[in-house]
């Protein structure tokens, strides 16, 4: 699964746009300073602000607009501690260039400083650098003379440090609750995928199973009894139509098990591999609830008693809390589990019921579930 912090790659150029804007939207305030530095009396000395002025601007967007599309789960831009502390490093040392050509207005500069901390440090450590920075601000603005408008400044520059907190905070929830949603999609597509490996087992590998014994007795009854050949030939094609129709239902999620459908095709399947079958001739005290994980225990019991016991008899007995399928065959084997009961397992557990296996009272091989 890859790390929450990675972007969709259609999404990066959307994120590095908005980034570019961003960055670039706010930077419109700079222009009193520009205004004010250019209004020095002392030209060079403007102009020297006017230049510390726009390498600031180009600083500030080229960190944060960098730093936005790789924009980390946490609200954080995507840079490293290194990088953020070396560019609040340079953002302040530019900040100490444009404030003595341009005056007070030089300090709109603190307004970046604050927002780039807020976007590129954990909350903690911005906390820290609003303190230092706001603080600042406003005790020069207290004991400087002529500076006294500082004081405003200091507190613009609180409220924009604290609405870019919340907005970094609120762009870590957006991010966190998107990978969360692709987190659950990613599950419904494992568990859609698992249920219809499941189902599909389930349902073909009965009905196969049914099918391949049938052919195998038509085969041999076609020198002997032709009319009881045909008769296997036709429930060959109805059992191919039925997986077929099985086949369709579990793709769309609809396929449904009747218990009383499932003994009646263990009776057909047993018929068919010579196995003598004890069944139950009425399934009506089962609740309705239990019916259909009745019947996906039969269906896989009876299935591998076919398949795997070499058993003469096979016994399915239900009550309204339990159904067994029992043979007299070779018995269980150690250590050797198949992707059926797995399913069937997964069935019970989703219904409260449980799966055991072992050897039965006849020597073979049991199933059962019990709620």
């Amino acid at each position: 699964m890859p790390p929450p912090e990675r972007l969709p790659a259609m999404l990066v150029p959307r994120m590095r746009g908005a980034g570019f804007l961003f960055a670039g939207v706010w930077l419109l305030i700079l222009v009193q300073t520009v205004e004010d530095a250019w209004a020095n009396p002392d030209r060079e000395l403007g102009l020297a602000s006017i230049a510390a002025t726009a390498v600031f601007g180009a600083t500030y967007f080229l960190l944060l607009s960098r730093g936005w599309a790789r924009m980390r789960s946490s609200g954080k831009l995507g840079v490293s501690a290194r990088e953020a502390v070396l560019g609040l490093l340079v953002l302040v040392a530019l900040t100490a260039l444009v404030v003595p050509g341009a005056g007070t207005s030089g300090f709109n500069t603190v307004y970046f400083v604050c927002a780039y901390a807020a976007f590129a440090l954990p909350v903690r450590p911005a906390l820290a650098v609003f303190v230092v920075l706001i603080g600042g601000v406003a005790l020069l603005g207290r004991f400087v003379p002529g500076w006294s408008d500082l004081e405003g400044t200091a507190i613009g520059s609180f409220f924009a440090a604290v609405a870019t907190l919340g907005t970094s905070r609120l762009i870590a929830r957006g991010r966190q609750l998107a990978a969360a949603q692709q987190d659950l999609a990613r599950l419904a597509v494992t568990e859609e995928r698992a249920r219809f490996s499941r189902d599909l087992h389930d349902l073909l590998g009965h009905s196969l199973t049914v099918i391949t014994l049938k052919a195998e007795l038509a085969g041999r009854l076609l020198d002997v009894d032709v009319d009881r050949a045909r008769t296997e030939v036709a429930d060959v094609e109805r059992l191919a139509r039925t997986a077929l129709t099985d086949v369709r239902a579990a793709l769309e999620g609809y396929r449904e098990v009747s218990l009383g459908t499932e003994v009646a095709g263990a009776r057909q399947a047993l018929a068919a591999a010579g196995i003598t079958a004890n069944l139950p001739g009425s399934v009506e005290e089962v609740p309705a609830e239990a019916q259909e994980l009745f019947g996906w225990a039969v269906r896989e019991g009876v299935t591998n008693v076919v398949r795997h016991s070499g058993a003469r008899t096979c016994w399915v007995s239900v009550s309204s809390s339990c159904v067994v399928v029992a043979d007299d065959g070779c018995g269980p084997r150690p250590g050797v589990g198949g992707s059926g009961l797995a399913g069937l397992s997964s069935r019970a557990k989703e219904a409260g019921a449980a799966v055991t296996v072992g050897r039965s009272e006849h020597g073979g091989f049991e199933l059962a579930v019990r709620r």
